[in-house]
């Protein structure tokens, strides 16, 4: 006897179909799986046998031999256990010969019990199965939410062995598992944390402000507790809301990773992610045997905060500098390479020294200058020189932290979001001729020449700036990305000297501490 279903696996955040082919002889009772699987796999052998028989069938009593193809793609994890389960049991005749598996595709983990388990990538395999033509897909109950989002499928929640069996037989019919687009409408602008919340800072504030209209990375120095890891952390506040197809990327790393919050089949808020300090290269930038995400990708189409930078080994922050420029992380194996989407918001803090008071007004610092120019030379100049707005942060006086008074000056999250959107919305029109141009610091080189335009004052202010502060050729185009920016929050379509000499202002610290 000879059975084909199908299943679905990935590599990397890309997902692949599976086809599980089951064949039994009537010979010495034997069960072999083939196709290069790993040792979950081949695990599955005792689950998916227990499961058959405490689901009250028949294990087959012959030699079965189950191959998952291609066989020459190495497969991983617990995802085939429940195709090659219903291969089993359609080559024992359980599952009538008239039922087609041709268009049907089962993901899931078995436990000996026979109940159905969710496992992780599931929105990614979900997505492989429908490109392959798969149209009714059978998956465990915490996963259905997830696969639901791809369009064109009939998902069903499958709670154990007997109730998937029980469904293909048409004894009993499951009921389809269907995506509330409404929720994700509903949901995905439901920010918590508030920047009026943060007191005084105005300077930090207009720089985040500018950082999330054109999506700029941003250096916040200042003494401890000034507010910097505060105001980092209501970044996503002020950010334009995640379309759903950014929201599905976004899931499907979060997803292949295994680190989609329990209960969520869909990300609603924009990433925002602080690794420790203490976080290793391989751990920002992802890897493995099989490669997984880093913290890098988990942040796509949204925030990497990295407080405390200089704490971070020299390896950590290096591995950031090609992920900045081309907005995606390539990770090579053995097993082969992969290459995870990583355009995210980098916001960095850090202290002035390592005893942090260097420079404040009433505090007294006690490193030494050496001590202080090995302390920031521990950020190197090729990764400085990719962070857009550098921002000093002054500690605040006694009368701005105890004042009960409200802050005349600070507005709210929603007053700021507000302006970015129609920021946003004015650099789009712009933009409508570029294929997937979505904010200013995507800019290349031909098209900051297309579209930076200054004026006369503009381009005399920073032709002086180029020889004074000594800048690359990189940090000039970022200064014209920046200044682009301020200019679309003013609804300008020409870049004028304001723009740019507060643009260039965003830029002075590197003489300042860096020089």
């Amino acid at each position: 006897m000879l059975s084909k279903v199908f299943g679905a696996g990935f590599f990397g955040i890309e997902g692949y179909s599976v086809t599980v082919e089951c064949n039994a002889n009537d010979r010495l009772p034997l069960f072999n799986i083939v196709g290069l699987p790993d040792a979950a796999i081949k695990e599955s052998k005792d689950r998916i046998r227990a499961a058959i028989t405490n689901s009250g069938f028949f294990f087959p009593d012959a030699e079965i031999t189950v191959n998952l193809a291609p066989a020459d793609k190495k497969k991983e994890g617990s995802s085939y256990d429940l195709a090659i389960l219903i291969s089993i049991l359609k080559c024992a005749g359980v599952i009538p010969d008239h039922i087609s598996m041709d268009e049907k595709c089962f993901i899931g983990e078995i436990s000996l019990s026979g109940e159905i388990r969710g496992v992780k990538g599931a929105l990614t395999m979900c997505l492989a199965a429908h490109k392959d033509g798969k149209k009714e897909i059978f998956i465990a109950s915490e996963n259905a939410g997830e696969a639901s989002i791809v369009e064109g499928t009939t998902v069903y929640a499958v709670r154990s062995v007997s109730e998937l069996i029980s469904h293909l037989k048409g004894e009993a019919v499951l009921q389809p598992t269907v995506f509330d687009t409404r929720m994700f409408e509903r949901n995905v602008s439901n920010a918590k944390l508030d920047f009026s919340d943060v007191k005084g800072q105005t300077r930090a504030k207009r720089a985040l402000e500018i950082a999330a209209a054109g999506g700029h990375n941003v250096l916040l120095i200042g003494p401890p507790g000034t507010g910097k890891s505060m105001l980092a952390k209501r970044l996503p506040s002020i950010l334009p809301r995640m379309t759903l197809d950014e929201a599905i990327e976004a899931t499907k790393i979060h997803s292949v990773a295994g680190c989609l919050p329990e209960d969520v089949s869909l990300l609603t808020q924009r990433p925002f992610r602080a690794p420790h300090h203490t976080m290793s290269a391989a751990g920002l930038a992802g890897g493995g045997k099989f490669p997984s995400p880093g913290e890098i990708s988990l942040s796509h189409n949204g925030v990497l905060f990295l407080d405390e930078l200089p704490e971070f080994s020299t390896q950590a922050m290096e591995v950031l500098r090609q992920p900045i420029e081309d907005r995606n992380v390539t990770i090579t194996r053995v097993s082969g390479k992969v290459t995870f989407p990583a355009d995210f918001m980098l916001v960095c803090a850090m202290n002035p020294c390592k005893c942090g008071y260097y420079g404040h007004p009433t505090q007294k610092c006690t490193c030494s200058p050496n001590d202080i120019k090995k302390y920031l030379s521990r950020i190197s100049g090729p990764l400085l020189d990719r962070i857009d707005i550098q921002v000093e942060m002054p500690s605040l006086s006694y009368e701005e932290i105890a004042s009960d008074k409200p802050d005349a000056s600070a507005e709210t999250s929603a007053v700021i979001l507000e302006k970015v959107n129609r920021a946003r919305a004015f650099a789009q029109e712009r933009y409508q001729s570029e294929d997937k141009l979505y904010c200013n610091a995507s800019l290349s080189s031909t098209q900051i020449r297309k579209y930076c335009k200054l004026d006369a004052a503009a381009e005399d202010i920073l032709k002086k700036a180029f020889d004074r502060l000594g800048l690359s050729a990189r940090g000039y185009d970022r200064i014209l990305r920046v200044a682009r920016t301020i200019a679309d929050l003013e609804g300008s379509t020409e870049i004028k000297g304001a723009h740019i000499a507060e643009a260039i202002q965003f830029r002075s610290l590197d003489r300042k501490y860096f020089s």
